[in-house]
Order: structure tokens, then sequence, then C-alpha cells
């Protein structure tokens, strides 16, 4: 089976590649880092990421450059590229995304956000190995969701849902960015042989945003729901 958890870092600054590097390697990835575009787009060959964590400010090539100069290949279509850069840098996400980066993350950025944020880009692109798909433990962003001990916690801190509305955001967050229509919600939810009003989703989505009070369970107009891949 191939290494589907294949992650380029690409920095300047080796405090932010040792930090990345170091929280990557603890939940099993194989990293390999570069210190400028350059010597990222020579590693590509020999080490064949699945995703690049590619910083924007770097001396020579930076990483708009570096992301329009890759893209430019067809063969690396299916490679993720998000982008690493401080909130206050002048670069529009517009700009990013027309080189071809696919998201963007913002530094600093805490560990576990960091991981969430790195597995939802691989889950998002369908690749995840086939252990990845029995596991029974989402972290994602601040949220931390046990299937196998129906237990949410946010912050740490633990959040009691009834059953159904933890199924609903299991299922929402076990796809970010994927949008489930109110048929499938009822399908995985409640199954074929269960009849339900229209409203009965909306009810229970509503109630678990109050709970969760954060808004990361979006609303697709006239289609369904799904949970938002950025903060």
């Amino acid at each position: 089976m191939p290494n589907n958890n294949r992650i380029l870092l690409v920095d300047d600054e080796k405090d932010i590649l040792e930090f990345l590097s170091y929280n990557l390697k603890k939940e099993g990835f194989e990293v390999a880092t570069c210190t400028n575009g350059q010597a990222a787009l020579d590693k590509l060959h020999d080490f064949k990421p699945n995703l690049i964590v590619l910083d924007v400010m770097m001396p020579g090539m930076d990483g708009i450059e570096t992301c329009e100069t890759i893209r430019a290949n067809s063969e690396n279509d299916h490679i993720i590229i998000t982008f690493l850069t401080a909130r206050a840098e002048d670069y529009s996400q517009v700009a990013g995304l027309e080189a071809g980066a696919d998201d963007y993350i913002y530094k600093p950025i805490k560990s576990k956000v960091l991981v969430s944020r790195v597995k939802a880009l691989l889950r998002r692109k369908g690749l995840v190995n086939k252990l990845d798909e029995k596991v029974l433990v989402i972290d994602i962003f601040d949220l931390s969701i046990n299937r196998e001990k129906y237990m949410v916690t946010v912050d740490e801190e633990p959040l009691a849902l009834p059953r159904k509305e933890f199924e609903i955001l299991y299922l929402l967050a076990s796809k970010p960015g994927k949008v489930f229509n109110r048929d499938e919600i009822f399908e995985k939810i409640w199954g074929d042989d269960v009849v339900v009003g229209s409203r009965t989703i909306d009810v229970h989505v509503r109630k678990l945003r109050e709970k969760l009070d954060r808004n990361y369970i979006e609303t697709v107009k006239g289609v369904g729901y799904k949970f938002k891949v950025n903060e």
C-alpha cells in the first residue's frame, strides 16, 4: 500500500521547521524539510510528498513562485499545497489560490490545530490510509470526537451530546468540506426505515451549534450541511 502520509515542509526558519516536523512525526507522518523553494522543487521527485506546507515569505524563490512552478507540471496535480503564512503578511488568499494552493495555515499555530488541519486536507483529497478509516477519534481544530466512548471535548472540556447530535457531528467532521445533503444524513443517522419530518435535522443542527458555541457547521442553502474546512 502506498504511503499517503508524506509531508514536505518548506520554510526558511529552522525553528518553525523543527516545531512542525516534531508534531507531525508524533502523529505518524513521514516528514521531509527544506529551507527554500528551489530545494523543495529538487525534493519532489525523490520524496513524492502528498502534501506540501509552504511558507510564503522566503528569500530567492518565494512560496507563490514555488507553488506556481509545482502546479505547472501536471504530474504534481495530486499534491496538496497549503501556504503557511503570518496574518500580517501582505499576500492575499486570492493570489495564493490563483497560484494553485489548496488552503492556508496561519502562524503562529498550535500543534493540535496544525495536525487537525493537515489531516483534514488529506481527508478532503481521499488520502487516508486504511488504518485512518477505522480511527474512532477525530481531532479537528479544538474538537475531539471519540466515537467509541460517545464523548466530545471542546478545548479539552467535555461536552455532553444526545446520540443523534453526536452522530451528526461525527458524520460531518469525518469529511470536512464535504456537503452532506439531508437525504444522506437521514439515511446514515436514522436509517431508511425511519420516517422523520423535514425539519428534524435542522432542529438537531441548531441545538448542536448552540452547544458547540462555534460556527463549525455551515448550511449549504437548499442542499444540506458541511463541516467548515477553515476555523
